[in-house]
């Protein structure tokens, strides 16, 4: 399969996901209880392969799935998602998980959200890109800032998680700031 330029990066491949094969893989990974306590404040939802695909297919018009694929085999690591659009202002929201616990902390999460945001800076014309992230999950948080996110805010104690409240740390960039970073990179 060829893949768009704009979706590939140095260890991953985006790939628009489609409904099937998305409910096949979330059948497995929300079974996970590590890929789930970093994924969502709520109780995780075991869906069934057939809910999880109806799901999916209302949802594609609205959001842009895709799945993160290894570059050397196009194996399907996780998945990916710009949603929550205001086209007017240039705005969305990014949500990420790597559902294959062995490609975790290896640099294929940083790669696919460099990717995302190129994605929606040259293709989609955004203007800035957010996110949410717990604040238990300081590896995340890392990667999202070599990425180039900033911390802008926090839902203090909006989870509660582990016998504690815990912050969700609300993260972005902003065009400018990707520029800024591509420029940096090419000197």
């Amino acid at each position: 399969m060829i893949i768009d330029k704009e979706l590939q990066g140095e260890l991953v491949c985006l790939k628009p996901l489609e409904p099937e094969q998305g409910a096949a893989l979330f059948k497995i990974w929300d079974r996970d209880s590590v890929y789930m306590r970093f994924l969502d404040s709520e109780p995780p939802n075991l869906w069934v392969e057939s809910e999880s695909k109806a799901f999916l297919e209302e949802m594609v018009p609205k959001i842009y799935f895709f799945t993160i694929n290894t570059r050397e085999d196009e194996k399907p690591i996780g998945s990916i998602s710009l949603g929550g659009f205001d086209w007017i202002a240039g705005n969305a929201e990014v949500g990420i998980g790597i559902g294959e616990e062995e490609y975790r902390g290896r640099g294929y999460g940083t790669d696919a959200m460099r990717v995302i945001v190129r994605y929606a800076f040259r293709v989609l014309n955004l203007r800035r890109v957010s996110l949410g992230v717990f604040e238990y999950n300081p590896r995340a948080i890392r990667s999202y800032e070599k990425a180039g996110f900033t911390e802008e805010g926090r839902l203090r104690q909006y989870v509660n998680r582990f016998g504690r409240r815990w912050d969700v740390v609300l993260m972005g960039i902003l065009r400018s700031d990707w520029e800024k970073l591509r420029k940096e990179e090419q000197e």
